[in-house]
């Protein structure tokens, strides 16, 4: 017999899995070939060359019980000093391996900041269309979600104004994914300092902080002239998780950090605090091997010219087709205007044109759907007669 608890987890279980194991099922009828698999965010390329060349050097070359057995919960300290090294060149301040814990990819790092901030009753604030798992997350520790709504007229930027009015005292946390996952939207730097403006005051008024936790998997994935903010810069109760599955193609290798700066509040404790919330929540550490690895991977990456091109070519082929889609800016998804109003009936009917699409639903903002373009650009350029017939479904082209 499973907890009462697990309940509302197996109401809410992933949309986006489901279209995933769909696709599976799809490929073995039709042929993965005819199959337009557009559903998870899964890197389809292979890893950079460097991160082949640290697994060859770390496993021929390194102690194996170094390299395979326990360290300190936070990480290996030259890992964690090749991170802070690494942010402090391409953002400067202060860092050392002290600010910095290594954790099992950048889900595992929420868990951990909100372990060590939530209390039962507290709140956090999400801006939507958000990642639905982070609402999973917060309910393993008896937070509440609040769902502020992005503005279409705005390029789905945060709307400050919104998040100010629901703001109250159990409000602990808001979380920012910038580019944004399912938008591809790249927040810019006058929304989030319009954020930071308005947590800055209810900061003064409850008597407590107020985190933004930074979420940036996407963070390197830019096809725009167009920066992606520093957070850290404009606001100080700034915590940052990392992962490097996206940026290196390792989704399954779950290797991501945790940067605390120095000026957010009480930060020494906070660390100290997360450090154990990350052996409570049960990972213990990081894997050594991949920590070994991407010390030695700091500046490489996929890429990114690839999944441009995938993006322009998705956008052509849907809009083409007669679809309303936001150009990517960031990530490695497309957002899709949907012809109906219920976006379910869309994703319903291209299915049956073998495309498997996400619902906005599953990100708490119907109407849209989302279209992961992280595939190989052979498919995408197959896919075309299918959303062409898909097109002429609905608007009779």
């Amino acid at each position: 017999m499973i907890a009462k608890s697990m309940a509302p987890f197996l109401e809410g279980s992933s949309v986006i899995r489901a279209m995933f194991e769909e696709g599976k099922k799809m490929a073995k009828v039709y042929g993965a070939e005819n199959v337009y698999d557009f559903s998870v965010g899964n890197p389809g390329l292979n890893p950079p060359k460097e991160v082949k060349e640290a697994i060859n050097y770390i496993n021929n070359e390194m102690d194996p019980h170094l390299v395979h057995g326990y360290m300190a919960n936070a990480g290996y300290e030259s890992t964690r000093q090749a991170v802070a090294d690494n942010l402090n060149k391409r953002f400067g301040g202060d860092f050392t391996f002290e600010n910095i814990i290594m954790t099992v990819g950048a889900g595992s790092s929420i868990n951990v900041l909100m372990k060590t901030i939530f209390d039962p009753g507290d709140k956090q604030v999400v801006f939507s269309p958000y990642f639905v798992e982070y609402a999973n997350w917060a309910r393993n520790y008896g937070a509440e979600t609040v769902v502020v709504p992005t503005k279409e007229e705005n390029n789905f930027e945060p709307d400050a104004e919104g998040l100010k009015a629901v703001l109250d005292e159990k409000v602990k946390v808001v979380i920012i994914n910038n580019p944004n996952n399912p938008t591809g939207a790249i927040y810019s730097e006058e929304s989030i300092k319009a954020v930071a403006e308005v947590l800055k005051e209810a900061e003064k008024e409850f008597g407590h902080p107020i985190y933004i936790i930074s979420d940036e998997p996407y963070r390197e994935l830019v096809y725009v002239d167009k920066k992606v903010p520093y957070i850290p810069d404009l606001y100080d109760n700034t915590l940052i998780a990392y992962s490097w599955s996206k940026s290196l193609s390792l989704p399954g290798e779950r290797i991501g950090y945790i940067a605390v700066p120095n000026k957010s509040d009480n930060a020494e404790e906070f660390v100290a605090a997360a450090i154990v919330a990350n052996r409570v929540c049960g990972d213990t550490n990081a894997p050594s091997l991949m920590q070994l690895v991407v010390e030695r991977c700091m500046d490489a990456q996929v890429d990114v010219p690839y999944y441009e091109k995938n993006a322009k070519d998705l956008y052509k082929i849907v809009t083409d087709a007669g679809f309303r889609a936001v150009v990517p800016q960031g990530a490695f998804y497309l957002w899709v205007k949907s012809p109906v109003e219920d976006e379910k009936v869309f994703v319903a009917k291209a299915k049956e044109h073998r495309i498997l699409l996400v619902p906005g639903s599953a990100f708490a903002y119907p109407g849209y759907v989302r279209l992961s373009f992280c595939i190989s650009n052979e498919t995408i350029q197959r896919s075309k007669e299918s959303f062409d017939e898909l097109g002429k479904d609905f608007f009779g082209k």
